[in-house]
């Protein structure tokens, strides 16, 4: 059976995070590790604490990781701390991690910033130059690329800058507001548009959590980049499809949508014989 890491925070209520990287990486069909970044109390209406590993923490889970089952592909979320940064970028490179998946997350849906300045430029130094791909929304690819997204056009000029800066594929996400959820991927001097169907779901929390580890997932299991991203996009539709609606403001997907057996029944269900 092919593995999978995720390197994130934790979500308490199950729908991001760590939470949402193990679902998809199950039901993706590998089997999935985490190390955990940080704790984090919140719910669909929003985040209330969070409170960080210390990086010796972090280097403790991970050395147990790749000492033990070591990982066919690395999907890193949302740390918001240099030195946490600086500590994964460390351990990855001394255990030559491959396939590794960096969702930069730094700016939220409704442009705040999530991160700290200091943690940006350390994430561009240390971390997002070992990715095979990074996977930013386009709040997150005007940050790495300076740049004005504002058309397609300007889509495929930040993720060419984005690219060629850091020396690793792209996958600019279009859903915030400037298409119909079509996601340009760029490496090597070229690119390719994967089409996407907007569905008209609120509950969206984790999407970009999901998309990645999806993406993770099938590289691990031995997929092509081209083919890891389509296959990604199909499952996160499925997901947002399922049109599950849990908690009091946006919730989370259904990553489970695709599982049926005996195990899921509920009591009263009989099963057919």
């Amino acid at each position: 059976m092919r593995t999978a890491l995720t390197i994130a925070g934790s979500d308490s209520s199950g729908g991001a995070g760590i939470q949402a990287d193990i679902k998809t990486m199950i039901t993706n069909g590998v089997y999935a590790m985490s190390a955990i970044t940080a704790l984090t109390a919140q719910n669909t209406t929003g985040v209330t604490g969070i409170m960080e590993v210390t990086p010796e923490f972090l280097a403790e889970q991970l050395d147990c990781i790749f000492t033990d089952i070591y990982p066919d592909a690395v999907k890193i979320g949302m740390v918001s701390s240099s030195e946490l940064i600086k500590m994964i970028a460390k351990k990855l490179k001394s255990y030559n991690a491959k396939n590794i998946v960096v969702d930069p997350v730094m700016v939220a849906t409704s442009g705040s910033k999530l991160i700290s300045d200091e943690a940006i430029a350390t994430l561009k130094e240390y971390l997002l130059p070992m990715a095979a791909v990074l996977t930013p929304n386009i709040p997150e690819a005007e940050v790495l690329s300076g740049m004005h997204v504002k058309t397609e056009d300007d889509m495929i000029s930040a993720a060419k800058y984005i690219s060629e800066t850091y020396h690793c594929a792209v996958l600019c996400k279009g859903g915030h507001q400037l298409n119909d959820a079509n996601d340009l991927l760029y490496r090597n001097g070229a690119y390719q548009w994967f089409y996407g169907k907007r569905i008209d779901n609120p509950n969206t929390h984790g999407t970009g959590c999901t998309l990645s580890s999806a993406i993770a997932s099938n590289l691990a299991k031995g997929y092509g980049l081209d083919e890891a991203v389509e296959r990604a996009k199909d499952y996160i539709s499925g997901a947002l499809g399922a049109m599950l609606d849990l908690g009091q403001g946006s919730g989370p997907m259904n990553h489970g949508f695709d599982i049926s057996s005996k195990y899921t029944q509920l009591c009263d269900e009989k099963e057919e014989r």
